[in-house]
This record gives C-alpha cells, structure tokens and sequence, in this order.
C-alpha cells in the first residue's frame, strides 16, 4: 500500500477542500484518464483497489499511471474513550482530491478496454469521477 517514507508531521489538520485542482487537472502521460468530480479523501487501500481492478482488466496491457499519492495521516480515537488525552494516533493516509484532479492515467490500450477499465476503478472510489480522453470515439486507433 502506498503510505510516504518520512514526513515532517506526524498528525496533520483535517484542512478543507474549497476550489478546484489546477495542478494535476491535464492528462500528462497517457491517453486516457479518469478525473474527479468531487471533493474529498481517498485513501491507500482504495488506491490499491481501483489500480487491482483496471491491471486486471487490461490484462497487464498498457501502461498506467497513479497520478495521485496519500500524503496525509487520517488519525482516529479508539471507541469509548472519554474526551481529554490528546489526538488519536495515525492509522491510515489519504490523499486530498480536488474536482478536476486526474486520478489515473491510461496508455497503450483501446478506447472500449480503456474506458471499461476506467469504469471499473471508477467503482473503487468513494467519489463521483469522469472517463476522459486526448482522443475522440471515431478517432481510435
């Protein structure tokens, strides 16, 4: 699972996601993608998931790109403790998605295997996405 090496703080604010993804909102490297239509938070496991279901898919076919990682720590209390004795301790990273955010990015495959695969992760995450592409339906190749 995907989780950093070292970083500089142990248990970062919840912070908040106002605005759209400026950064990261092109497809860069493959042909298709899957960009985000919502706010919010998807963890490492989740990652995993949706990159498990489109591998699958595409048969280990293509190339793939996971164009997001889990850099924040998501800290938790345990159940039935009382308030006072500080903040829980880390136990899972996520990653903070903006709308607009490119997600994974596909290449090397066709247009239907693309988008199905993309569907596939697409139900993998706790977020509304959207199957984009550099080329057209009729245009494929």
């Amino acid at each position: 699972m995907l989780m950093p090496s070292k970083v500089k703080w142990r248990k970062p604010q919840r912070g908040r996601m106002r605005g759209k993804a400026y950064r990261g909102s092109k497809i860069s490297f493959g042909t298709y993608g899957l960009k985000a239509q919502q706010p919010g938070w998807i963890n490492s496991r989740q990652i995993e998931a949706a990159r498990v279901a489109m591998t699958r898919h595409i048969k280990r076919g293509g190339k793939l790109w996971i164009r997001i990682f889990p850099d924040k720590a998501v800290t938790t209390t345990p159940a039935e403790t009382r308030m006072g004795k500080g903040k829980g301790s880390p136990e899972y990273w996520v990653a903070v998605i903006k709308p607009g955010r490119i997600l994974f990015e596909l290449e090397g495959v066709p247009f239907h295997t693309a988008k199905e695969a993309l569907r596939l992760a697409s139900y993998k995450l706790p977020i509304k996405t959207k199957f984009v592409s550099t080329i057209k339906e009729g245009n494929e190749s």
